[in-house]
């Protein structure tokens, strides 16, 4: 099989445990701008904002850092694997213990009720004792086991929120006084949607708790060591994009004025989530890309094979950025129910854009993975996350949501860009920059043409994307025949 054949296959599985659970998962939405106001989804929005970051500050790094020393250390293979259980095990749990002893006071800190801070410390466990198996699995190349898992994560997830909402309450109405009226928050129902992640958390660890027996515990501190000193890096990058993907959200939530604050946080989150569908696809082929990177780094034509990869995630990038440009309207009506929320409509654009943005960044940021210069991936996601935080506090107070999405999109477009130019400098890689360029302008100018030009026009836009695809299918058709004959 070839390595495009194989990561593909890859790329395809793990995107079914990444889209398929998420598309499960869509549900909700619709499902929680139903029952909740916009107020509330801002509260639940912030909320999870928080534990972006508490996920991110849980996992430093651990996980690149895994893939790196088990390529570089085959021999170590096992302690390397032990190693990263061990340590990841106990600073969760010490993170806990702390934690839960100050909730009260982490509480009072985000002006978050206590009960909140107490599930959102047993979510952020829960997912962090997971974290090294799910990783196992990537990297012994199962990806099925993966999905399965994860799936099965969403299913329960999903369960439970659909119990909650839709059945508790007929349940209560025909059995009054019964058990289930003990179950009812009818003033709080931002908190069925943390006892279901608890839920389906608490199941998942069950899950994969035979994979804590194949890798063992076991601690080697000089490995250990080594590890850290890699993973620094990662983690301040992790922080930095956390800033950059969730504080829109906390910003939002404290530079407005109080009486709009949840409920503009509320539209904003909503119409955010129409930028999952590029997400999906630049999770699943970050997935599916990053064991790759590794394990075909000493190849003769690694530097050829990454340019080519690149060159296909943006143009499959600009097809799903066009695409969902022009059927919006089609995706806010399923997704989004409630017409109180399509106030914040215009974020989209940016929001996708932004999201392909990332997704070329992450292909771009191999040079630095490879070569064993994370700090700089700390670097460029540290002028992010500042770019972000700049223009967040410049612009909300003016614009609003608005300014939240102009910031997300020109953080990630000044790291794609800072990633190429010094990857360009260490580690040479012959990108196809004239035709991703053209690629990207041109489907950003027929975006635009069908959402502020054109008002959405549904003929015209999909004339407009037809375009688009007989352009790419024209000017790629002899690599792809290429490619399908391996």
């Amino acid at each position: 099989m070839s390595v495009f054949k194989k990561l593909f296959q890859q790329t395809f599985i793990y995107g079914l445990a990444t889209v398929l659970p998420r598309a499960l998962a869509i549900v909700l939405v619709p499902l929680y701008t139903n029952v909740m106001e916009p107020s509330e989804f801002g509260v639940y929005a912030t909320l999870m904002s928080y534990i972006i970051l508490g996920n991110v500050v849980l996992s430093y790094g651990m996980e690149t850092a895994f893939f790196r020393f088990i390529n570089k250390r085959p021999k170590e293979k096992k302690q390397v694997q032990s190693t990263a259980l061990t340590s990841v095990f106990i600073s969760s749990i010490s993170f806990f213990l702390i934690a839960y002893f100050l909730r009260k006071e982490i509480g009072s800190l985000i002006e978050f009720d206590t009960r909140y801070v107490t599930y959102a410390l047993l979510i952020l466990v829960l997912d962090a004792l997971a974290i090294i198996p799910f990783v196992w699995f990537r990297a012994n190349q199962k990806p099925m086991d993966y999905a399965v898992i994860k799936i099965v994560n969403v299913c329960i997830n999903l369960g439970c929120n659909l119990f909650f909402f839709l059945v508790l309450p007929k349940l209560i109405t025909t059995n009054p006084n019964s058990i289930w009226e003990s179950m009812h928050l009818s003033e709080n129902k931002v908190l069925y949607v943390f006892i279901a992640n608890i839920i389906a958390s608490g199941a998942t660890l069950l899950f994969i708790l035979p994979q804590y027996f194949k890798i063992g515990f076991g601690f080697h501190k000089a490995i250990c060591l080594e590890m850290l000193k890699y993973a620094f890096p990662v983690l301040i990058a992790g922080i930095a994009f956390s800033i950059n993907e969730a504080f829109d959200k906390i910003l939002l939530a404290y530079l407005l004025p109080d009486d709009i604050a949840k409920t503009e946080v509320g539209v904003y989150a909503a119409c955010y989530k129409l930028g999952v569908f590029m997400t999906l696809f630049a999770t699943a082929f970050r997935l599916g890309i990053e064991p790759f990177f590794f394990t075909h780094a000493k190849e003769k034509n690694a530097k050829e094979t990454y340019a080519l990869i690149t060159k296909y995630f943006s143009i499959l990038g600009c097809i799903i950025f066009l695409f969902v440009m022009v059927y919006v309207d089609f995706f806010k009506e399923l997704l989004i129910q409630d017409e109180a929320y399509w106030v914040a409509l215009s974020v989209v654009p940016f929001i996708l854009l932004a999201n392909l943005c990332l997704g070329i960044y992450h292909n771009l940021s191999v040079w630095y993975k490879v070569t064993d210069r994370t700090r700089f991936g700390a670097y460029i996601s540290v002028v992010g996350a500042l770019i972000t935080l700049g223009l967040n506090f410049v612009l909300i107070p003016i614009i609003s949501y608005k300014g939240s999405a102009i910031a997300t999109l020109a953080a990630y477009a000044t790291m794609m860009c800072l990633s190429y130019y010094f990857g360009k400098k260490y580690y040479p890689v012959p990108y196809s920059v004239k035709k991703i360029g053209g690629y990207l302008l041109l489907a950003i100018l027929f975006s635009g043409l069908s959402f502020y030009v054109f008002d959405r026009n549904l003929i015209i836009g999909t004339v407009l994307l037809l375009v688009f695809l007989i352009i790419v299918v024209f000017s790629e058709k002899k690599e792809v025949a290429k490619i399908l004959k391996m």
